[in-house]
């Protein structure tokens, strides 16, 4: 009995190891249980897309491309930052134009499949684009803006592609919306952060043309995704129906639009978008003057970049384990007003007021970018399963490649917005005394989103959003794949 008591401590030591040890390799193995998780519930082939057009052509490439066209149009085409910043509006314009793409994933399939040929066509554009900037000399503004917005074209039919894939999934598997949306960000996040981390170095190395010259790798990893997801075959497709479905799917969206439960969170995602104005190539030119500004160097851009991007990615980690399911309503609020506050430090640095209480500039600006870039992905994390969870059944990648385009043009407003009041308020390439009454602008019109939250719904994120006369389908579980399945929500 004695000998059986004296047993007790040495076991409870060694279920108390066996428990720190499980806790520690629990941590470590969480995101690995959670990738295997997706890849047996969603197939690992669309696991694997999402991390390479996520992660690699819109993460990787993001973090190399923002720095490196910065400095390509500062130093290369030597543009004023008002039309800096409307030049990256026209560069982004093929993400206004989102529905076509999904229209076409939707509803023309190619070569007897609906994903695989978009994301091959969409690799080659990338690549061809890339190529050019790269080599050939002495490029006119316009064909430049031209050939990036190419590029830019190439990446946005990947991620509508990608997207038609997991509103699909979304669809089928609605418990993990989140997980799905999650995963995006991760992916988006950590590529990003590689990419600001050596876009620095890279461009101070090689230049902004050579930098040019490696961003053609990741498109083409979209064309190894394209040749190797899993797509289901259309067979006996009828081409010569192809208006009547356009036409169709048209409808579908419009019907669903004139649901409030549609165009009021519509409403609000574009308004939160344009009424914040983008000044950041105003804040990019001061960064680096030499004068009025910190100038800063090509590495210390990419290095506050990478910080940003270190945010980015804490942000989806916090919504992922502590907001997802908090009712979009109290946390859009939230974030909005802690996006507002946080525009507050950029005020305080343009205005030098760091160095008044010490701290260096660098530090200061470390801190601010991290801080923005977690409020800022807290705020967009909720809108984007917020769209996901409005798509009706059928024309998925159609329809949230609509509700992206409402948030592009709401970018692009406050972009081209942004480039209007730096011109208006003569900020420069070498004048930036007014630099801090743009940014008092842009942060007292964050404010005004608050006043529009009646738009959103107060329901529980894991809850369908759309009425059931809208998300009614007749579409057969057995028969998901089929030829059909574009339109099966038109059936009802």
């Amino acid at each position: 009995m004695e000998e059986e008591e004296g047993n007790f401590p040495i076991q409870e030591q060694t279920h108390k190891h066996k428990r720190e040890k499980s806790g520690i390799l629990g941590l470590i193995m969480s995101p690995i249980h959670w990738i295997s998780k997706l890849c047996n519930e969603l197939h690992w082939t669309f696991v694997m897309g999402v991390i390479a057009v996520y992660g690699i052509s819109q993460g990787l490439s993001m973090g190399l491309s923002r720095v490196t066209m910065q400095y390509y149009m500062k130093d290369e085409q030597k543009v004023q930052p008002s039309e800096a910043q409307i030049s990256m509006g026209v560069v982004r314009f093929p993400w206004v134009v989102k529905p076509l793409w999904g229209l076409l994933t939707d509803v023309l399939p190619l070569s007897g499949y609906r994903r695989r040929p978009y994301f091959i066509f969409a690799g080659f554009l990338g690549v061809t684009s890339m190529l050019v900037l790269s080599i050939v000399d002495g490029l006119h503004l316009v064909p430049a803006v031209l050939s990036l917005m190419a590029g830019s074209a190439g990446v946005a039919i990947a991620d509508v592609t990608i997207d038609a894939c997991i509103t699909e999934n979304s669809s089928s598997h609605p418990s993990l919306a989140g997980d799905m949306q999650s995963l995006c960000g991760l992916s988006s996040s950590i590529g990003a952060l590689a990419g600001f981390i050596i876009s620095g170095f890279l461009v101070h190395l090689i230049g902004s043309k050579g930098v040019f010259g490696l961003l053609a790798i990741p498109p083409a990893l979209v064309v190894l995704v394209g040749l190797t997801i899993k797509d289901s075959p259309v067979r006996n497709f009828s081409y010569s129906r192809v208006n009547e479905k356009f036409l169709d799917a048209a409808r579908a969206m419009w019907t669903t639009l004139k649901s409030q439960h549609v165009w009021k969170p519509c409403l609000y995602m574009f308004s939160s978008l344009a009424l914040g104005i983008n000044i950041h190539e105003g804040l990019f030119y001061w960064y680096t003057d030499g004068k009025g500004g910190p100038s800063f160097s090509k590495e210390i851009v990419g290095s506050i970049y990478s910080v940003g991007a270190i945010g980015s990615l804490c942000g989806v980690l916090l919504y992922q384990n502590m907001l997802k399911n908090r009712p979009y309503h109290d946390l859009l609020f939230w974030t909005q007003l802690l996006h507002c506050a946080s525009g507050m430090l950029d005020l305080v640095l343009v205005l030098r007021l760091n160095l008044k209480f010490f701290i260096p500039d660098y530090l200061f600006v470390v801190i601010d970018e991290g801080v923005s870039h977690m409020i800022g992905r807290l705020k967009w994390m909720p809108l984007l399963v917020l769209s996901s969870k409005l798509c009706p059944p059928g024309i998925e990648g159609t329809f949230f490649a609509l509700l992206m385009s409402i948030d592009q043009v709401g970018m692009l407003t406050s972009t081209w917005a942004g480039g209007f009041v730096l011109h208006i308020l003569h900020v420069t390439r070498s004048e930036f005394d007014n630099l801090w009454l743009a940014v008092l602008i842009r942060n007292l019109l964050r404010l005004a989103p608050i006043f529009l939250l009646f738009l959103v719904p107060r329901t529980d994120p894991n809850l369908p959003v759309l009425p059931s006369e809208i998300s009614k389908t007749k579409r057969d579980t057995e028969t998901l794949a089929t030829d059909n399945l574009e339109m099966a929500s038109l059936l009802s």
